[in-house]
């Protein structure tokens, strides 16, 4: 399978019910009603309440802004773009308080009795042996990022999610000032 871009640019907004921001969904796989997986960037504008998401998995990463606080059933989380991203369960109650005004942030879900993920903030360079065969996404930022596989090279624009599966065996590396990986594995 070949890399598969979406830029954030190009996907419509859809605003809350809440009226509390808006979301753009990337991608989700393998569809937008059944999913097994989604990525989407969201735009905090008022603080307030998550949506619950039974049977998901969820990881949260601040793009932009001064930051959240999340409260997450009882324990209390401030994120900020240097923190590392937040996973929780979809079904727990979470409320989310700006810190100075609107931000930008990042979202992966995962249906637990699907797939498995990991999420982790790049600055820099990252190297990984793939294990098994897993879908693999980057989301680069603001800068943009660049994706080596067995010497085949993918520059990925700024504000834009590349994805594909890989092989077992494969060594993959991300070199950004500022990016997100991401690894999905089915359930076995």
């Amino acid at each position: 399978m070949t890399w598969q871009i979406i830029q954030l640019d190009a996907v419509d907004a859809s605003p809350w019910r809440n009226g509390g921001g808006v979301t753009r969904e990337l991608l989700a796989w393998p569809s937008g009603r059944d999913w097994i997986w989604r990525a989407s960037v969201a735009q905090v504008a008022t603080s307030g309440p998550f949506s619950r998401f039974e049977g998901v998995q969820r990881w949260f990463a601040v793009l932009s802004g001064a930051g959240v606080r999340l409260a997450v059933g009882e324990q209390m989380h401030v994120l900020t773009c240097d923190s590392a991203p937040l996973t929780f369960d979809g079904a727990v109650q979470v409320q989310c308080q700006l810190l100075d005004g609107v931000t930008q942030d990042f979202n992966l879900m995962v249906r637990r009795d699907q797939a498995r993920a990991t999420l982790h903030r790049v600055s820099g360079a990252f190297s990984r042996l793939i294990d098994a065969t897993n879908t693999i996404a980057v989301y680069a930022m603001d800068l943009g990022a660049t994706v080596d596989i067995d010497h085949n090279s993918l520059l990925i624009p700024a504000r834009s999610l590349a994805w594909r599966t890989v092989s077992a065996g494969v060594t993959l590396q991300v070199s950004a000032p500022n990016a997100l990986w991401m690894e999905i594995a089915p359930c076995a």
